[in-house]
Formats: C-alpha cells, sequence, structure tokens
C-alpha cells in the first residue's frame, strides 16, 4: 500500500509543478498584436477605427511572409495572433477609435493567456486626442493584462518615437535601419529571431537597457539612408551588437509632424553586459550629434515655382517634383489643392505641343460619381479637394475629358486629361508609389514629361524610373520647412530649431525593466 500511495504521490507533484523533465519539450505561446500609424497633429485630417483595417486571429499571419510554413520560424511556438492594424498615415487619431481597438486587442488577449511572451509590432507615431504617448500607454494597458514577466519584443519604424514608458515596459525593441524602410519585413523578423532566442535559452529578459534621448528632430527626407550622413550612421550599427552582451542596437529619427513631449531623437541598446550596452548606446547617440549639420534632403529641394520653371526647361523624362507638403504617406489629409491651383495657371500646358504633366492625386468623391455616369471619353466639369484641408487653397475645378476609370469597392480612381495636364482624382485620398499605379490607369510614368505626385523621397520604383527630380516646399499637415510649423509642446533646445544650441549630455540612461 505504502508503494502505490508513493506513485501516486510523485505523479501528483509532476502534475501540479510542471516539473521540467516533462515539460522542456513544450513551445512557448507568443502573442502578436499592434496597432500602426503616423498621424500629424499639424493636420486637420483626423483618422477614425475603419482606416487601420484590422487583421484579427490567423489573419494577422499575412503581415509577415517569415511566419509560412516552411519558414522555420513557425513551428518554434504557439503562437496567438490578436489584432493587428496598419493605418496610411493621416490626422490625429479619434479617442474612440484608440479605445475600440486597445480594448479589442485586450479581450484577444485575455482569452489567449497563459502566454510566455509577445511580439509587439506598431510604428511608434501615432497621436491620439486627449493622450500623449499611446504607443506607451497600450502597452502599459497590455503588461497590466498579461503582467510583467511575459518577454515583449517591440519592432518599430526608425520615425517612431520612444518614451521612456515604452523603453520600460519592452524587454526587446528595434527598429528600421533603411529609408526607404526596405527592410521592414527584415526588422519584423528580427524582432521575433531575438524573442524566440531568449525564450529558448531560458535567458529571458536583457539584464540592461540604455536610453539616450538626442535633441534632434528632422523630417525623413532629410534622413534617408541613401546617402550621408544617414547612410553611415545606421551602417555603424551591426559594429556594435556583440552576442548577448549587446543584443541589438537602434536610432530612432521620431517624428517631426506631431506637438508632442516625445518627439525627438533617441538610441537604445541592451544585452546582459553593462558596460558594452552603454558603450553601443553612447557612440550610436555620440556620432548622430556629431554629425547633425549634415543632414540634407535627399535631392535638390526648392519652391514650387522654381521646381515647375525647371522641369519645363528640362529635356529629362520623366521629370518627377515631390510635393511633399501634403504627403499622404507622411500624414497630410492628402487632398489640399494649392499646387494643382499653381499648376493650372500656367499657361504652358494649355498649347497643343506643350509638354504633358500627370499629377497623382486629388480626392473628389462627386467627380468620380459624375465620371462613372459620363464614362470614358465623356466630359467632367467638378470641384475636388480641400473637404479636409483647405488652409490653403479652395477646392478646385477640374473640366476634361475622361480618359481612364478604374472601379473599386474600396477607391476608385479616373483620369481627367485637361489640355496636356492627366490628373488623377480618386475617391478616397491616395498614395502613388508604383509603376503599376499609372499603368492601371493608361498612363505611361517613363515617358510622360513631368510627373507630379504628393510624396516625400521617391520610393524605389519611381527613383529607379526618374530621370530628374527635384522636392517643392508645399504648404501642407506634413510642411517640410519645419520652421513654418508653431511647435508649443516640444521639448526645447531642439536642433535644427534652436541651431545654437549647446551640446547635450548624450550619456546612456539605463532603464528598469518592467519587472522592476
Amino acid at each position: 500500500m505504502k508503494k502505490i500511495i508513493l506513485v501516486v504521490s510523485v505523479t501528483v507533484i509532476l502534475i501540479l509543478t510542471g516539473c521540467k523533465s516533462q515539460n522542456s519539450n513544450e513551445l512557448p505561446r507568443i502573442a502578436i498584436a499592434g496597432i500602426a500609424i503616423e498621424s500629424s497633429t499639424f493636420s486637420p485630417a483626423v483618422s477614425h477605427e475603419e482606416a487601420f483595417r484590422a487583421r484579427e486571429g490567423d489573419d494577422v499571419f499575412s503581415y509577415y511572409p517569415f511566419m509560412n510554413p516552411d519558414s522555420g520560424i513557425i513551428d518554434r511556438a504557439v503562437w496567438l495572433p490578436t489584432l493587428r492594424g496598419h493605418a496610411m498615415p493621416g490626422g490625429i487619431v479619434t479617442r474612440e477609435a484608440y479605445e475600440s481597438l486597445v480594448t479589442k486587442t485586450l479581450t484577444m488577449l485575455e482569452a489567449s493567456l497563459p502566454m510566455d511572451a509577445l511580439f509587439f509590432d506598431i510604428h511608434g507615431a501615432m497621436s491620439v486626442q486627449g493622450l500623449d504617448d499611446p504607443e506607451g500607454d497600450f502597452l502599459v494597458r497590455i503588461r497590466e493584462l498579461v503582467g510583467n514577466d511575459v518577454l515583449v519584443s517591440t519592432t518599430m519604424d526608425l520615425h517612431g518615437s520612444v518614451s521612456p514608458r515604452l523603453a520600460k515596459y519592452s524587454d526587446l525593441i528595434t527598429c528600421y535601419r533603411l529609408a526607404p524602410h526596405e527592410d521592414a519585413i527584415e526588422t519584423k523578423k528580427r524582432a521575433v529571431t531575438n524573442l524566440l532566442k531568449r525564450l529558448e535559452t531560458g535567458k529571458g529578459k536583457p539584464a540592461y537597457k540604455a536610453w539616450i534621448p538626442v535633441p534632434i528632430l528632422l523630417p525623413g527626407e532629410k534622413t534617408s539612408t541613401r546617402i550621408e550622413p544617414g547612410k553611415g550612421l545606421y551602417e555603424l550599427i551591426p559594429g556594435q551588437i556583440n552576442g548577448d552582451n549587446v543584443i541589438d542596437a537602434s536610432i530612432w529619427m521620431s517624428y517631426p509632424w506631431a506637438d508632442e513631449p516625445r518627439n525627438h531623437g533617441v538610441v537604445m541598446a541592451y544585452g546582459d553586459d553593462k558596460e558594452s550596452v552603454a558603450k553601443a548606446a553612447e557612440t550610436l547617440a555620440k556620432h548622430f550629434w556629431d554629425v547633425r549639420e549634415e543632414f540634407e534632403f535627399v535631392a535638390p529641394t526648392t519652391y514650387f515655382d522654381d521646381a515647375m520653371n525647371q522641369a519645363l526647361a528640362s529635356d529629362k523624362k520623366p521629370f518627377i517634383i515631390s510635393d511633399m507638403g501634403d504627403n499622404p504617406t507622411a500624414g497630410g489629409a492628402g487632398d489640399v489643392t494649392w499646387t494643382l491651383h499653381e499648376i493650372f495657371k500656367r499657361p504652358e500646358f494649355k498649347a497643343a505641343n506643350s509638354k504633358k504633366l500627370i499629377y497623382s492625386s486629388i480626392p473628389g468623391p462627386e467627380l468620380i460619381k459624375k465620371a462613372l455616369e459620363v464614362g470614358v471619353g465623356g466630359h467632367v466639369s467638378e470641384l475636388a479637394g480641400a473637404e479636409v484641408d483647405d488652409r490653403f487653397a479652395p477646392p478646385i475645378k477640374i473640366e476634361g475629358e475622361i480618359t481612364a476609370i478604374k472601379e473599386s469597392d474600396n477607391n476608385t480612381e479616373v483620369v481627367v486629361k485637361s489640355g496636356n495636364i492627366y490628373t488623377i482624382v480618386t475617391e478616397k485620398r491616395n498614395a502613388y508609389h508604383y509603376e503599376r499605379n499609372y499603368t492601371d490607369l493608361g498612363l505611361n510614368p517613363r515617358e510622360i514629361d513631368i510627373l507630379v505626385n504628393k510624396i516625400g523621397y521617391l520610393t524605389p520604383e519611381l527613383y529607379d524610373i526618374r530621370a530628374d527630380w527635384v522636392m517643392a516646399l508645399t504648404p501642407g499637415g506634413v510642411d517640410q520647412d519645419l520652421l513654418r510649423l508653431p511647435y508649443k509642446r516640444i521639448n526645447r533646445p531642439m536642433y535644427p530649431l534652436d541651431p545654437d544650441m549647446a551640446d547635450p549630455d548624450l550619456s546612456a540612461q539605463f532603464i528598469p525593466l518592467a519587472n522592476e
């Protein structure tokens, strides 16, 4: 009898304690969550919940090609995808939208408990009505639910902002190293594989996290890694990483079109060796500060009249003009008509043998309705634009022949030919980053004389087809001339707003661990 009781007792002990020998082959349970947007507080636009196009459950995996069945990653954990949404940059997010998305995420995370870790996929430049540092707030609320022992790996855009709160409650954190962001998927994969390694080795939370605020705030078009000094700055990062001593290091340029105290450059490094972590962060921060005066726009930059004069005088095509002030992929409303008014004033486009120009794009839902009624070859005369942001110019009347219609349940597009100007009108604001965006509408961006696009630095496809290119300092919610912006809440002094400021203290500040 005693022998039987002993066997039963050992079995009970094994079950209750989760003996390591019994559970050593169990996979970690890792949740996935995040909401992402760049949102300008200098734009009258407002972003609502539907803008995030949130995916839930297994649909979340579609964001991550490295999660395919034969990736060698997906079978290393039990994955718990909850909610992941990514909106086109825009205006400030309504508090209602934010609370709805956060509440849905928390509900799904609660249903997924227990968990060992979280892959937290955000941008870092979200602004929310009445709330500073929403990503930090979001992670604190997640921590209140899942606890501070869960391992969190955060991945971000380098144009995001990292508050001390976000740094504290993230155990691992990383951001892109390229702008344009051709390494976005690579960065997210790095965040996941670093997380898996710390779980699989049992090393858990890195012992040290260094955070250094760098008082620099620059537009992305000045910080491209295609050119120096951004190229060399980010190329320093791999040399700072040293196994578990320094697991990763990152440089955030932040986001200049949100007027919040957290908006400034940040350098972080983390790992298990305190001295190495501090040295890595301080090396990057010092180099960032030392090269601050070398940051210039990635392309020749001027005001619009001069840009158009250059394009008209050029024999190269396409001559691309970036209409930067209302760039929808930086947070502009996307419906500022100022530039289009200026184009239609130019008599050069009215003669039959004049140069041809494509403008992309302007929202005009009423024009879209009329175009659908008359069809291709028909004539329209209708107002477009300035429904959201009319601070710089009123709606513009666009008259001409419909040369193309691309119907869509989401965003129908129309091309209107007015003389030698081809205006792309959309049902909702849109971005034009790929050659197919034009060819699908019967337009050839390679052969057009002048292409004017609401964009900042060119995406790789447009960059490759350009024959010449200038960036125009046009008005809008993401005005690249930062000295024109009415900052009230960012920390000062700040370079380049205060060019004669004293050198800052760039010593490493050690951020407490989430469970400390």
